[in-house]
């Protein structure tokens, strides 16, 4: 078993700009239906809860990338929900991603950064 780790940094400002900038089309390439309802669902900080989306996806190409180097993995393939208790998870949508025994995320964010760990352990 290997453990992989990656981590990410993002301005929420630029995920803003992107949103705003692309009439919905980087909504559409990045996040699925239920990451966009549920970030829309937070009205003034929306845009944090974005940004840290995507730096947590981001994190997790991050930590994958050296073992799945030939995998045409996609934004979507990948989504960031919350367990009942609220801690955030990533559901493996693409059946692309083989032999992930586990992954471990931590996401942050305040009024002008995201941030994500992702530890994946791969059998």
């Amino acid at each position: 078993m290997q453990i992989k780790c990656g981590i990410d940094i993002i301005e929420i400002s630029r995920i803003q700009e992107s949103i705003e900038d692309t009439n919905g089309r980087f909504l559409e390439r990045v996040y699925t239906k239920s990451e966009i309802d549920y970030c829309e669902s937070k009205s003034k900080v929306k845009y944090q809860h974005y940004a840290a989306r995507f730096a947590a996806k981001e994190a997790f190409f991050k930590a994958i990338s050296e073992s799945f180097p030939k995998y045409d993995i996609t934004w979507k393939d990948i989504e960031v929900t919350n367990d009942q208790n609220g801690r955030p998870k990533i559901n493996m949508l693409s059946k692309q991603i083989p032999n992930v025994e586990s992954i471990d995320i931590s996401i942050s964010h305040c009024k002008e950064y995201a941030v994500a760990s992702v530890s994946v352990l791969l059998k």
